[in-house]
């Protein structure tokens, strides 16, 4: 093989790669559109309580068939899923039966308050959990690093609805010093409204973090433990460099490769494992909105809503894919071999 043939090869190569990545997130996406209908409508009970409102039960048979029929519930299932998809490519999520509100509007409006939430643990979540697995990696097998294992272990097992109501009546019934539900409070603008903001996402996050830091903690903590004794780091030591600087260039910097994964897989599931946290404190994201759309067996807001979340991990998982090799020359050496 001559030498101008290499980038060649290497372009195919990468390029092959590439769209074997794009065919199976196309296959996922596939799936995950099938269940996405189909879900909804294996849940046990059914939309009419959403849709006849509160009098349904005074509704004779007739009129529960006509309303119904108005939404195009009666029709088979193929028909219904042939019009789901036919509507998807059109980028129309439907109408919610809980109002008559457009799917995509609602989520338009829920999605942002999601990101915000998610992202601000995400960020919080990878700093403390790096932080600790570090100190816990460089202290393995003693009383404070088991300690710190033990810790993190305990609040990674925690259930977060669980761990969220002892918060609301800790901090807020107890204390009083937070607030416990929503993302505001009114009569607050301009920079009042930002703290304000700041103030309700405290609980939210905290909770997130608590019982998220478990993933990027033993990354970390694993990664330095099994780099304390490799020959470049006992070079280092041999050299006399400090031990700060030993942390952060020859056992940290390597480290962070996995972490940088972690990071981007967390923040795609951690905005569905939000609808739980979002529940507990009433605030106003997708977790919410989702759970509000379970509840009263609204199919095209549950048809969204998981559709929305899939697609937000599939694109995560996607960006550490493509941003791995860019991070660590070893990959790409293997993508151009």
């Amino acid at each position: 093989m001559t030498v101008a043939s290499r980038p060649a090869r290497a372009r195919t190569g990468l390029a092959r790669a590439v769209l074997g990545r794009a065919g199976g997130y196309l296959a996922v996406l596939a799936v995950a559109v099938t269940v996405t209908f189909a879900l909804p409508r294996a849940l046990p009970g059914g939309p009419l309580r959403t849709l006849g409102g509160a009098d349904v039960g005074q509704l004779d048979a007739t009129t529960r068939a006509q309303v119904v029929a108005a939404y195009g519930l009666d029709q088979p299932l193929h028909v219904q899923f042939a019009r789901y998809l036919r509507d998807l490519a059109r980028l129309d999520l439907g109408e919610s039966f809980n109002g008559g509100r457009p799917v995509i509007e609602a989520i338009g409006a829920a999605l942002p308050w999601t990101l915000l939430l998610v992202g601000t643990s995400v960020l919080l979540t990878a700093a403390v959990g790096v932080l600790l697995g570090v100190l816990a990696g460089l202290r393995r097998g003693r009383g404070k690093g088991n300690l710190l294992l033990a810790g993190v272990l305990l609040l990674d097992a925690a259930p977060a609805f669980w761990l969220g109501m002892l918060c609301i009546l800790f901090f807020g019934v107890h204390l009083g010093a937070l607030p416990t539900f929503g993302v505001s409070s009114p009569g607050h603008t301009g920079l009042a409204a930002v703290g304000d903001i700041a103030i309700h996402l405290v609980l939210p996050v905290g909770v997130l973090v608590a019982t998220g830091i478990g993933q990027f903690f033993l990354v970390t903590r694993f990664s330095i433990a099994s780099a304390l004794h490799a020959p470049h780091v006992e070079h280092a030591h041999a050299r006399g460099i400090p031990q700060r600087r030993v942390v952060t260039r020859h056992l940290l910097r390597p480290a962070l490769l996995p972490v940088h994964t972690q990071l981007m897989m967390e923040l795609g599931w951690l905005v569905g494992g939000a609808l739980v946290v979002e529940t507990v404190f009433a605030y106003p994201g997708l977790g919410r909105l989702t759970f509000d759309a379970i509840q009263g067996r609204d199919y095209p807001m549950m048809q969204g809503t998981f559709l929305t979340l899939t697609v937000t991990v599939l694109v995560m998982n996607a960006l550490a894919d493509l941003t791995y090799p860019l991070l660590d020359p070893r990959v790409r050496g293997r993508g151009r071999s």
